[in-house]
């Protein structure tokens, strides 16, 4: 263990291909991983002597930063550290020039690279202004949180937010490489990881009944102590896999892909109309979970069973299933300004079993209004 606490004895690197036509790249998985990071990029065909400019935050660049920063030098690049404000209410475009000037200062080229070393905010941001300067340079994920690691850090979606919703601002930029340190979790908030399993509990719905059941039988899958290293790697790996495989078959989300917005639909209500801050985004998409789970059933294709079997196991996780006091007006206008609405319809993906849910895009004013009823009655 090093002097400031990271733990780098490393583990074997399990590989995950993201298999794009264009693109395609790696996802690498192990603990103690971060300490490869520059010969990991190495490999991945990144030349020795580039110039990286590495962005980060306050509560990630403490105890990660020098063990990242080293790994790079190390292999030979060129490297300067941005710490930027941690915190959703920091994805604005403001934040995104600041990561541009930054870039300048460095004298970023069209060869150099961008590596985003945080959760899933610094990852959406560091990935946009990778995208957008000099338009396109390249972009490591290296994420540190376990909804970035399961989810944002994969896939290729970047961006900011709106004040009128959430990730209006962005672009599809996939990565050159991911790198996952699951021992950058010991230093995780407890509130941090629990956010993470909104997204892991999501794939299990989607189609990994296994997980779910896994889940289910699991004591406290609120911690990773709870959870055990097996199973947490387990975790990583079969989201990863499954993430990757819908990125394969639909990379800039014209039709399989949209299934990884469960939960998201309302969940973006609920970070939009509650201030974004008051709930973590994984909480706000366990929220949204819940309140589809009730959509579903009150359309006739979930069962109460199942809508019951999800809510026990987002509680058990540590999350939260009470939909916030809002107003129904101001909900559906913010739904209307959803990424997902085409032609004016609003796509929802309701589950239709623990495994398997579907695309609809036949959801009435009067259900959703029905469905909200429900949810504050």
């Amino acid at each position: 263990m090093g002097s400031n606490g990271f733990m780098t004895t490393i583990t074997p690197l399990h590989h995950i291909r993201v298999a794009l036509e264009r693109n395609p790249y790696d996802v690498v998985i192990g603990a103690g991983g971060l300490a490869t990071l520059g010969q990991q990029m190495l490999d991945s065909g990144v030349e020795p002597g580039r110039r990286v400019l590495v962005v980060s935050n306050p509560d990630v660049a403490t105890p990660y930063g020098d063990a990242c920063l080293n790994s790079l030098k190390d292999a030979g690049f060129s490297v300067e550290l941005l710490v930027i404000d941690a915190g959703e209410h920091q994805k604005t475009p403001s934040t995104i020039a600041a990561i541009h000037d930054a870039a300048y200062g460095a004298k970023l080229e069209r060869s150099s690279l961008m590596v985003a070393l945080g959760g899933g905010v610094v990852g959406d941001m560091t990935g946009f202004a990778a995208a957008t300067w000099l338009r396109g340079i390249q972009v490591i994920q290296v994420p540190t949180t376990l909804l970035a690691m399961v989810d944002a850090s994969i896939g290729g979606k970047t961006g900011v937010n709106h004040p009128r919703g959430k990730n209006l601002i962005g672009a599809f930029h996939q990565p050159r490489l991911v790198l996952i340190d699951p021992s950058t979790l010991s230093s995780l908030p407890a509130r941090e990881f629990r956010a993470g399993m909104a997204e892991v509990i999501k794939y299990g719905i989607l189609g990994d009944t296994a997980l779910f059941e896994e889940l289910e039988a699991c004591s406290d899958p609120s911690t990773p102590a709870g959870l055990g290293s097996e199973r947490l790697s387990s975790i990583l790996g079969r989201s990863a896999a499954a993430k990757a495989r819908v990125v394969e078959a639909d990379e800039k989300e014209g039709g399989l892909r949209a299934i990884l917005n469960y939960g998201h639909t309302f969940g973006h209500v609920v970070e939009t109309l509650c201030g974004y801050g008051t709930w973590l985004h994984g909480e706000a998409v366990a929220i949204g979970m819940v309140a589809v789970g009730e959509l579903a059933v009150l359309r006739g294709s979930w069962s109460r069973n199942d809508a019951e079997r999800q809510r026990r196991l987002i509680d058990s996780a540590g999350l939260p299933t009470a939909w916030p006091d809002l107003s129904a007006v101001a909900v559906l206008d913010s739904l209307q300004v959803d990424k997902k609405v085409r032609d004016g319809r609003l796509r929802f993906v309701l589950p239709t079993g623990i495994g398997s849910v579907d695309i609809r895009d036949d959801v009435s004013r009067e259900e959703i209004l029905e469905c909200l009823e429900r949810l504050q009655g």
